[in-house]
């Protein structure tokens, strides 16, 4: 199963949803990607696939200072699951992989 590609993602949290963009590509046989969204455009740390389940670490710094730990399972062009920010109850995420596949413009 290919996840690569460009998505786009909402996490329903307690202050609100949220919307990101995360990219994901192989390089050099490892999934790597990048997230943005909220201002700030971040790496994803120990991308992981194993079936239909992706997770990723990653961490932010607006809203609030989080780490945070994705858990989502993929179905073709669709993604839900989770996103923990340490003890904090876990947030809803749904993503949606972009048609053309194209993400942001990133410098």
């Amino acid at each position: 199963m290919s996840v690569e590609g460009s998505w786009d993602l909402v996490i329903s949290t307690p202050i609100g949803k949220i919307k990101a963009v995360v990219d994901l590509r192989t390089a050099h046989g490892a999934l790597t990607g990048t997230a943005g969204g909220a201002g700030e455009d971040v790496p994803l740390r120990d991308v992981a696939l194993d079936g239909d389940r992706l997770t990723w670490n990653q961490s932010i710094t607006k809203p609030l200072r989080l780490n945070l730990a994705f858990a989502v399972t993929v179905d073709g062009d669709t993604m839900t699951g989770t996103s923990r920010a340490g003890r904090l109850p876990a947030s809803k995420v749904t993503g949606r992989r972009r048609a053309d596949g194209v993400g942001p413009v990133r410098p």
